[in-house]
Formats: structure tokens, C-alpha cells, sequence
């Protein structure tokens, strides 16, 4: 089977067989023509590249599938202007992948995938009821129910990075207000950072500049003790502990599985006072038999994300 996880800057291949073990594995950049039909079929002969060189041909195929980004139509395989695939405009990637490959293909929100790879292979593993987050461009988020992704009636379940933390407060991509995504969502921090690092903080001059900040220059000065970047991290750690307690009582899950920024960040300036805010928080039955844990595959991810949604053509 041949399982793909498509991104807006790199989309990565995998070889796997029906017991989800990877056979063989490429990555490439993922070139936007304003074409969707031919930036399809650039992704659809790197994948059958990697089958010829495992020595394969199509006609081998038994599935495939591909993790997607959303906003998409699960029934149809049709993707529906995603963010970070300029040009794609109702793209029936489900179809097109299929005729490329010869068999069914099935489509997986990335960040289910993401979720099911963290359940199947990382952090997840021995923990039928989860949810996963991460703080990347948004807040990509998947649930895990009885070993299942949970997708809600029109398959939008999940959607954890609008759940409110402010009412009102910052405004979200999406349109709204008070999301969690824009208090610990990657482009929101970013412009958060730009906007409010001082000019004389070590921020600033891992930076470059104020101009230049992103996360990564903000979580560098919060282990070397800036105090800014550690004002900030007590901000990211509150609001994100007000949305994982409205997750927690709305599904009780046994475990949440975060990643990057949380990662990044380490035991110590997130996960540490992160479980002390949501246990002081939670009726103490939910907050024993809740694990707060940092997610385990890393680089690992994409890979893994598209074996999983190979694995869901089977279904």
C-alpha cells in the first residue's frame, strides 16, 4: 500500500503493508503550480517512484491513502480550499490519486492521521481513548475513541483549536473570537511575538530583531532564562490549560498527546506547571486518570501519518 501525507511545503511517501510496517519511505518538496491537476500528478509519480524502487509496480497495490489537510468532504475526496494549498479549489484528490495508483484511495484529515500515528506508534500506544494536539501553523487536533478517530456528524469533530478560551478576546484565522488557536497557535504566537518582544531581550537578539522573532527564538530564550520569554510561557501555558480542561470534561480522555511547541518547550516550562493548572482545575477523579504527556515521534510523523491513512483503504 502507498500512503502519502500532503503538506504545503513537503509531502512525504511511504511503502507499508497491511500490518502498518513501513517498507520504504521518500519526502519531497511540495511544488504549487496554480494547477492542482498537475501539482497532483508530480505527487502521484513521486509515490509510484518510491514503489519502483522498492521493486514493485502498481498493479501490486492493494490500497492507498493520503492525509489531507482540511477544510475536505470525506464522502466525495474532495478538498475544499485548504489554507496551505494555494489553488486548490474543490479538488477531487481522491479520484485523481486513484486513477493515478489503480486502486481505492482513501483520504484522512492530517490531523487524524497525525492523531492515529501517536496512537498506533508514539506516545499514544496502550491508550484506546486520546487526544491529540499541536501547536504548529494553527492547532491541528484529532480525537481517539475507543481506539477509533471520533468525527462528529459532518466529520468536523476534533476541531479543538476554536474551542473559546476568551469571550471575547484575540481573533482567530478562522474568523471568530477567543480561540485557543489564537492564543498557542503557531502564526498567532508569531505575530504576537513581533508585536510585543522588546527590542533589549534575548528574544530579540536570537532573533535578529524584533521582526525576525518566531517560537522558535521565544522557546530558545525561555531555557536561557529570558525573563519575556518566560512571561510568555506562563501566558501559553494558561490558556492552553483553560482549553485542555474543557476538553477533558467534555471527553474524558485517558490520555492528551502534545506536540511541537510543547515539546520544544520540555517538562520543566510546559507539561510541569501545565498538569498542575488543569489538575487544580478538574474534578479529582478526571484529573487522576488523566496523562499529559509530550508526543513521541517527531520527524517521525509525517511517515507515520501516511501509513495510517493507507491503513484506513482497508477499511
Amino acid at each position: 500500500m502507498l500512503g502519502l501525507d500532503i503538506g504545503g511545503t513537503k509531502t512525504a511517501f511511504v511503502l507499508t503493508n497491511t500490518r502498518g510496517e513501513l517498507l520504504a519511505r521518500s519526502r519531497q518538496s511540495t511544488e504549487l503550480s496554480g494547477d492542482p491537476r498537475r501539482d497532483v500528478a508530480a505527487m502521484s509519480a513521486g509515490a509510484l517512484a518510491l514503489l519502483s524502487e522498492a521493486g514493485a509496480v502498481r498493479g501490486d497495490l492493494i490500497g492507498a491513502g493520503a492525509a489531507v489537510p482540511g477544510p475536505f468532504d470525506p464522502a466525495a475526496g474532495v478538498l475544499l480550499q485548504p489554507p496551505n494549498l494555494r489553488g486548490w479549489d474543490a479538488v477531487p484528490v481522491g479520484d485523481w490519486l486513484s486513477e493515478a495508483f489503480g486502486c481505492r484511495v482513501a483520504l484522512e484529515n492530517d490531523a487524524n492521521a497525525a492523531a492515529l500515528a501517536e496512537h498506533r506508534f508514539g506516545a499514544g500506544q496502550g491508550c484506546d481513548d486520546l487526544v491529540y494536539l499541536t501547536m504548529s501553523t494553527g492547532v491541528g487536533a484529532g480525537i481517539v475513541a475507543n481506539g477509533q478517530i471520533l468525527r462528529g456528524a459532518g466529520a468536523a469533530a476534533g476541531e479543538l483549536g476554536h474551542v473559546p478560551v476568551e469571550w471575547p478576546g484575540e481573533t482567530c484565522g478562522c474568523g471568530m473570537s477567543g480561540c485557543l488557536e489564537a492564543y498557542v497557535g503557531g502564526n498567532c504566537l508569531t505575530r504576537r511575538l513581533v508585536r510585543c518582544t522588546p527590542a533589549d531581550s534575548e528574544v530579540a537578539r536570537l532573533a535578529g530583531g524584533t521582526q525576525s522573532v518566531t517560537p522558535v527564538h521565544w522557546i530558545q530564550a525561555a531555557h536561557a532564562g529570558c525573563p519575556f520569554a518566560l512571561q510568555e510561557i506562563e501566558r501559553f501555558n494558561r490558556y492552553l490549560a483553560r482549553g485542555i480542561v474543557q476538553i477533558a470534561f467534555a471527553l474524558d480522555p485517558g490520555r492528551i498527546v502534545l506536540g511541537t511547541i510543547c515539546v520544544a518547550a520540555g517538562e520543566a516550562l510546559c507539561f510541569e506547571p501545565l498538569r498542575r493548572q488543569v489538575r487544580a482545575r478538574l474534578w479529582p477523579a478526571l484529573a487522576e486518570r488523566l496523562e499529559i504527556v509530550p508526543a513521541a515521534l517527531g520527524d517521525e510523523l509525517p511517515y507515520r501519518a501516511a501509513v495510517c491513512a493507507a491503513l484506513r483503504s482497508l477499511d
